[in-house]
């Protein structure tokens, strides 16, 4: 069905949301991990109760919940629409100044208040498709915050254009925005039993048109080493120094494949993230990432055989390699049900936009949700070059994924 026309309201809540800082901590055992997300979350809640949404809220641990009811007369499934609130830790979100580019030209746009940020096309390729747009950055000194608070605009603007065109029949849509994406921690505390979705959608991807369902299999590694302690002028013969050891098993891994900065597509990678320790104890840190769950085991049988390697030249130290599971690739769980992603298409493509389907060499908080029984593929929010200075987001792919989501929302409707 073809809409009346929109008057989008996605601009103007974005440049609104990238002003709070909701930065999250890594090092924070607490969820949220800082307190400062809740301040989006009330602003959210308050839009959302605005509009009519009478059952917006926000738990104590900063998940928003709320539901757009049906009003079709069909049994529709309930899809649910997920963004996450905060921004990286990678970069500053405080005090973030966006400026709105009119029309862009293919200039170069210089930041105003650190003038080496300048974004050319030849830096960001996409930016030779959005000539005539309006691109949205921050001013140089801040991350923009693009990701993810576009897909949180997106989704209100989406709610609200549906509340105020009743003619548009759909069935009842759960709306979750969470806290803690960006530090792996987003549906920790998801309440799936209060969510109550039957299949969902993240508006968290870059560009126009892309609708992801297949993700890294992610791990974490965290290798133990146990040196020997000696006196130093007393030494030969007995000291095994940890730090040492370290430096053998990073040495060892491979130069030219499976890193992050030599992978790209669907290779797989091991990288090493931290480094700690002294003489005696030491620790080494790494994420490894696949798209299989075989290439997984083998990145793990190559770093245990370095260790034995090492090991070996140090027979009297202890090495023990601890792997945690992260999250896995969500194509394990869309394949079964196969409707989800070809709606999506679908949608992208009444939206007017050519879709195309792909992997992302990162994970959401929809590879974990689909298995948490959400199977949950990623939509482009038009996000780019995120958790930099130079983060930008053009206001047209804003409003296109806007109509991606009210398309989405008829075709549950029409096929139910």
């Amino acid at each position: 069905m073809s809409f009346p026309p929109f008057k989008y309201t996605a601009a103007d809540r974005f440049l609104q949301y990238v002003t709070i800082d909701t930065q999250s901590d890594p090092t924070s055992p607490t969820t949220p991990s800082t307190e400062k997300q809740k301040n989006l979350g009330k602003i959210l809640v308050q839009e959302l109760l605005d509009m009519g949404i009478s059952d917006a809220h926000m738990d104590e641990h900063c998940y928003v919940y709320a539901t757009l009811p049906s009003n079709s007369d069909k049994e529709v499934p309930v899809i649910c629409f997920c963004s996450h609130m905060d921004t990286s830790p990678d970069c500053s979100g405080e005090n973030v100044k966006p400026i709105v580019h009119k029309s862009y030209a293919g200039d170069k746009i210089v930041l105003p208040l650190d003038p080496a940020q300048v974004l050319t096309v030849a830096d960001h390729p996409a930016l030779a498709d959005q000539i005539g747009n309006d691109i949205i950055t921050a001013s140089g000194d801040t991350l923009l915050g693009a990701d993810n608070k576009a897909g949180l605009a997106e989704i209100m603007d989406a709610v609200y254009q549906l509340i105020n065109h009743p003619e548009i029949k759909h069935g009842d849509i759960r709306i979750l925005f969470t806290p803690d994406e960006e530090i792996g921690r987003g549906v920790d505390k998801v309440d799936m039993k209060k969510l109550g979705a039957k299949f969902g959608y993240t508006m968290d991807g870059e560009t126009l048109g892309h609708v992801e369902d297949e993700n890294f299999n992610a791990k974490s590694a965290v290798i133990n080493i146990t040196g020997v302690s000696a006196h130093p002028g007393f030494a030969k013969g007995k000291m095994e120094n940890a730090i040492k050891i370290q430096q053998a098993i990073l040495q060892a891994l491979p130069i030219h494949t499976l890193s992050p900065e030599t992978t790209d597509g669907k290779q797989p990678f091991i990288h090493p993230t931290a480094v700690k320790g002294n003489l005696e104890n030491a620790e080494l840190s790494f994420i490894l990432r696949s798209f299989t769950r075989e290439e997984m085991d083998r990145l793990e049988d190559i770093l245990e055989a370095i260790c034995v390697r090492v090991n070996k030249d140090f027979p009297n130290s202890k090495l023990e390699v601890i792997f945690k599971e992260q999250y896995r690739n969500m194509k394990e769980k869309l394949d079964e049900f196969p409707q989800v992603v070809d709606y999506a298409m679908e949608a992208v493509t009444r939206a007017g936009v050519t879709p195309i389907r792909t992997s992302i060499r990162g994970g959401t908080d929809g590879s974990r949700l689909s298995f948490m029984g959400l199977p949950c593929p990623n939509i482009f929010a038009g996000e780019h070059a995120f958790h930099s200075k130079q983060e930008w987001v053009s206001i047209q792919d804003m409003e296109r994924a806007v109509d991606t989501i009210v398309h989405l929302a008829v075709i549950w409707e029409e096929k139910s």
